[in-house]
């Protein structure tokens, strides 16, 4: 059996704003090409957690590795190089409203300096085929677009430097439920085709059940449950029994527990 390679590590991180906790003493360790779903409740630094991961704020105590490298020793030029191997989709796509699809996804490249116009042409081009968007589509403006076409160009933006880490900050909120499970769909068929790791934040159960090969649990400033959806279902702790075991989640995630009582 091969050695799993390691995607992203968190060790003893503490983060504190002022006298403020944020959390406490979190221990991660995710391997290349798995898919981690981030759940907690509101305010409990998920979003801050992937900030830290991506060297865009560092934490209080402890250390954060990326891609095997430490993101406290990293000279400023190589950190750089590693921010660039991580794609981000902000929660509602955070697209430039003044700038058309195009020049959207484009942006990671025109902030890079590069200045070969038909490489950046092709690449982009390539980019909105590969979520399922036309090439007529790269001149709309963002305002011209449903919410399911907002996500496809957000995550072709994060995919347009070939990243090994994807981050995803509640990538199907606000999207009705078929939009929801085609971007699904569309992420999972990605992942198989590219096998890029995945940390996103969410909330949508059908996610943690259909795509999540790991789930981690934010509360009370701690990682109270990291491991696969089996095992985070048979953890004690009250926010995971009030978050995972409530009437909706269950029905979800009846088939887990039908497969494990099997067992």
């Amino acid at each position: 059996m091969s050695e799993q390679l390691e995607a992203v590590r968190l060790e003893h991180v503490w983060t504190r704003f002022g006298d403020k906790v944020i959390h406490k003493d979190i221990n991660l360790k995710l391997n290349k090409g798995e898919i981690l779903g981030l759940v907690g409740a509101s305010g409990c630094g998920k979003t801050t957690l992937l900030r830290e991961i991506i060297g865009l704020q560092t934490p209080s105590e402890g250390e954060v590795w990326v891609m095997g490298e430490s993101l406290k020793t990293v000279a400023a030029n190589h950190g750089q190089r590693l921010r660039n191997n991580c794609g981000v989709l902000f929660q509602k796509g955070a697209l430039f409203s003044v700038l058309d699809v195009f020049e959207n996804i484009a942006f990671p490249l025109r902030e890079l300096k590069f200045k070969n116009e038909e490489f950046i042409q092709r690449l982009v081009l390539m980019k909105l085929t590969l979520v399922g968007l036309s090439p007529q589509d790269a001149w709309l403006k963002p305002a011209d677009l449903s919410g399911g076409m907002t996500k496809r160009v957000a995550l072709a933006r994060s995919m347009i430097l070939e990243p090994e880490l994807l981050l995803l900050d509640e990538p199907t909120s606000g999207l009705d439920p078929i939009a929801s499970e085609d971007f699904v769909t569309l992420l999972s068929d990605l992942h198989t085709e590219l096998n890029f790791t995945v940390i996103m934040v969410t909330h949508d159960l059908d996610i943690l059940r259909d795509l999540c090969t790991q789930v981690a649990v934010l509360a009370e400033n701690q990682l109270v449950a990291f491991g696969t959806l089996a095992e985070v279902l048979k953890n004690k702790h009250p926010f995971v029994a009030e978050f995972f075991h409530n009437r909706r989640a269950r029905r979800v995630f009846q088939y887990q527990e039908v497969a494990d009582g099997a067992k």
